[in-house]
């Protein structure tokens, strides 16, 4: 199988250059302003394109691996979907509206672009984010859990039952 290469700086720029493009549409259409978000290129795995809130800050990630093998379709799609989720945070308020409610659809419809939540890519080729098991076992059978809920064991922050002999969940001798 041959692996895709990401998008490179000159790709990265055109789609930085059409996030913004599309922020100023928007502010166009609602006559407000919109300040322009730090857009960076370091998604992986299945989903193309992430707007993220965190200790206030906002900012646009895109996967470029995707970007790499469906440019044009991202270009047309996610950057559109992107933005709208950051114009409707700033009309409306991140916690008061549902992700790809009414608020949403009324911005993407007013990119001229549908409001569709998801696509199909084929992602052969692309880096997957795997994430590591840990074998754990209970009086009656194995369980291969996730290192978020290992963790969580070894801090002592949950125990977890089997639901069939009712014994709690414990690790083998190699799980760390």
């Amino acid at each position: 199988m041959q692996y895709v290469e990401p998008i490179d700086a000159q790709l990265q720029n055109q789609v930085i250059a059409l996030t913004q493009d599309y922020i100023r549409r928007a502010a166009g259409f609602y006559q407000r302003e919109f300040t322009d978000i730090p857009i960076i290129f370091n998604l992986s795995g299945r989903i193309a394109g992430m707007y993220r809130v965190y200790r206030g800050d906002r900012l646009i990630r895109y996967n470029p691996y995707l970007f790499a093998k469906y440019y044009a379709d991202n270009l047309a799609r996610t950057v559109p979907h992107e933005v709208a989720h950051y114009i409707t945070d700033m009309l409306y308020g991140i916690r008061k509206v549902k992700p790809h409610g009414r608020e949403w659809q009324k911005v993407m419809n007013m990119f001229g672009v549908e409001p569709r939540v998801t696509c199909d890519y084929d992602l052969s080729g692309i880096p997957q984010r795997k994430q590591q098991r840990h074998d754990y076992r209970c009086a009656c059978r194995h369980y291969s859990i996730t290192t978020r809920r290992h963790n969580m064991i070894r801090k002592g922050e949950r125990l977890y039952q089997c639901p069939t002999c009712r014994n709690i969940i414990e690790a083998t001798r190699c799980a760390t």
